[in-house]
């Protein structure tokens, strides 16, 4: 495959946290392809098949969570990568591990956590997923994490941009490993940003017609959207209506990349390495200025649509009361911790609460439930509103 000259090379990595010096072969695979790999084997990505992606612990079968649109976000980013002459790999597993520190019950959980944390430094998922990569999940007997290269960790840090204010979470991490968190990362982190966004924006859609919660007549007050609705009953007369709605969002997700690849090579012309890319001071990757617009357009028409229906603050009310709920009961008494949490639980805060915030947020949907259930007798009914 053609590598361009602004890509990541593995071969050039700048390394890994803690030296490895592992007996026998582990397969002939390049340092980014470990990172993917040890991402897709570690507890904390297997997980996230029952986290929270937009509907709270949905009875059915066919809505996305976060494994499954972590999976979509992969697809659409190495198709980037390889188009681009980026490193796939590198891309594949930032996409792979972006939303590995969501909390249960998704942005519901995460405003419980940063209400239960503002004594103790706050909580952000972003920051989040580089601790329990790089800290908590510690399957080798060599070092805690899973001792991902820099280039991985800088594009899980960095990939919505230059971090000017990491929180403690992030800052401790940089200490120990720094990371350059002022500067841009790398394009396959940029990419993989940009990835997520079209996968979010197209398949929610997807999701929420599915669910009932967005109508097709409200979508096509869009006038882009409206277009390619046109389009897809000229191409399709007789096609049954949710076929044809799929059709809209493939159609939709074909145009962002294509406009995202056409308008990126233009902004990497005279790029020679990827440190060229990293002190532009600007964002090279993304959507062309009509495009981000209309972006930015639909973004808005889901938050007040989807993301703030009524139904859904409502649910999200009733799950962020259970993450506060569980956070409280830890703390007020540590006994009702499972024995492997109580047993290295801090004596001081700020780390006690650290720790209890760490547990709580690797917790799935359904653990969690179960745990309010455990410890309060019930839990709060109507938690899954599809």
């Amino acid at each position: 495959m053609h590598r361009a000259p602004y890509a990541s090379d593995p071969a050039a990595s700048r390394g890994r946290e803690f030296s490895e010096e592992r007996e026998g072969s582990r397969g002939p695979r390049s340092e980014f392809q470990r990172d993917r790999d040890r991402i897709v084997h570690s507890i904390a990505f297997r997980r996230l098949r029952s986290k929270t992606q937009v509907f709270i612990s949905p009875d059915g079968d066919h809505y996305r969570t976060r494994l499954t649109h972590s999976i979509e976000v992969a697809q659409i980013g190495r198709v980037l990568a390889r188009e681009l002459g980026l490193d796939e790999d590198l891309t594949e597993a930032l996409c792979l591990g972006h939303d590995i520190g969501h909390p249960p019950f998704g942005h519901a959980g995460e405003k419980a956590l940063e209400e239960a944390m503002v004594h103790a430094g706050g909580y952000d998922h972003n920051a989040q997923g580089l601790r329990t990569l790089a800290r908590l999940e510690s399957p080798y007997c060599d070092h805690d994490g899973l001792n991902l290269t820099w280039e991985t960790l800088e594009g899980l840090a960095k990939h919505n941009g230059p971090i000017n204010a990491p929180n403690w979470a992030l800052a401790e991490i940089d200490r120990a490993f720094p990371l350059d968190l002022a500067t841009w990362p790398s394009l396959e982190a940029q990419v993989a940003a940009i990835s997520d966004d079209i996968a979010y924006d197209n398949h929610d859609i997807d999701d929420g017609l599915r669910a009932g919660f967005l109508e097709l007549d409200d979508l096509l007050a869009l006038d882009w959207l409206a277009d390619q609705w046109r389009a897809v009953e000229r191409r399709f007369p007789h096609a049954p209506r949710d076929r044809q709605q799929r059709e809209l969002v493939r159609t939709q997700i074909g145009l962002m990349v294509n406009d995202m690849l056409e308008h990126t090579r233009e902004q990497v012309k005279g790029m020679t390495s990827v440190e060229d890319v990293r002190g532009a001071g600007r964002q090279l990757a993304g959507f062309s200025p009509p495009m981000a617009e209309q972006e930015r357009q639909l973004k808005r028409f889901m938050y007040d649509r989807l993301y703030y229906h009524d139904e859904q603050l409502a649910t999200a009310e009733k799950a962020r009361d259970v993450v506060s709920r569980l956070f409280a009961a830890y703390q007020q008494d540590p006994a009702t911790l499972p024995e492997s949490w109580l047993g290295s639980l801090p004596a001081r805060e700020p780390e006690r609460s650290r720790h209890i915030a760490d547990f709580i947020a690797g917790m799935t949907d359904r653990y969690a439930i179960d745990q309010c259930r455990r410890i309060y007798g019930r839990a709060p009914e109507g938690l899954s509103n599809v």
